[in-house]
């Protein structure tokens, strides 16, 4: 795939920023699905060291608010300026995703890249935390690791050389997460597929030298791949 948004980032600030397969390349094939115009305020969660904000934010437009628990706001905002963005178009928020300090109906969409599933696979938390900070008509696109076919009932060799069986339980295929989001009342499922980039950011992610990439690379050296993907979901509120 090419990815012209994300090829204006050095590869060594990839590197240096992610938390998991490239998230730019992620969010970038995750918007070409969506039509949120230029001048959105965009709620992007669990925004990690910021990649996808600053993507967001200088690539297309959006004021975004990158929230994130983990992250460090102030480390986030250097980061941002260093990207050439304002407090204007971006703004960092240290923020735990089921008490998100925002008021009703107050974005225009939810981005979310690799992290939905920590914290959304309560079926309550769509609807009672997320929904109602979303204009009625707005989109959330979710980017969610998961897997081709669920199979906790018995776990290849290749993800048991990264994972336990503890760590997969964040990983599920596309019914189960069709199935999680129908109860949520007034979510529309618009689309759901798996990502064409996974294979690619998953490799981009392996090469970068820090602790985290390199637990991870056993398994897909080992062959994991052919049982992970990424599921694009794109949801409308009603």
């Amino acid at each position: 795939m090419k990815f012209p948004k994300t090829s204006t980032f050095p590869q060594s600030t990839m590197r240096e920023r992610s938390m998991g397969p490239n998230p730019l390349k992620l969010c970038e094939e995750l918007l070409d699905y969506a039509d949120i115009p230029a001048g959105s305020v965009v709620l992007d969660l669990g925004s990690g060291a910021g990649l996808t904000s600053a993507l967001m934010a200088r690539e297309f437009g959006y004021v975004v608010y990158a929230a994130d628990l983990w992250s460090d706001p102030s480390d986030n905002m250097c980061f941002f300026e260093e990207c050439g963005l304002t407090n204007r178009q971006i703004i960092p928020i240290k923020a735990d995703a089921t008490a998100l300090p925002f008021a009703e109906e107050f974005f225009d969409a939810v981005v979310s890249v690799d992290s939905y599933n920590y914290f959304g696979r309560d079926p309550s938390y769509l609807g009672e935390h997320l929904l109602p900070l979303v204009k009625r008509g707005g989109e959330l696109l979710l980017a969610i690791p998961g897997m081709v076919r669920d199979c906790h009932d018995d776990l290849p060799a290749c993800l048991l050389a990264s994972w336990t069986p503890e760590q997969l339980d964040f990983m599920h295929d596309m019914d189960w997460w069709r199935a999680n989001f129908a109860q949520a009342e007034g979510a529309e499922v618009v689309d759901m597929c798996e990502m064409c980039c996974t294979r690619e950011a998953w490799t981009d992610w392996v090469a970068c030298d820090n602790k985290f990439a390199a637990g991870d690379r056993a398994a897909v050296e080992a062959g994991a791949l052919v049982h992970l993907n990424t599921i694009a979901v794109r949801l409308r509120r009603r």
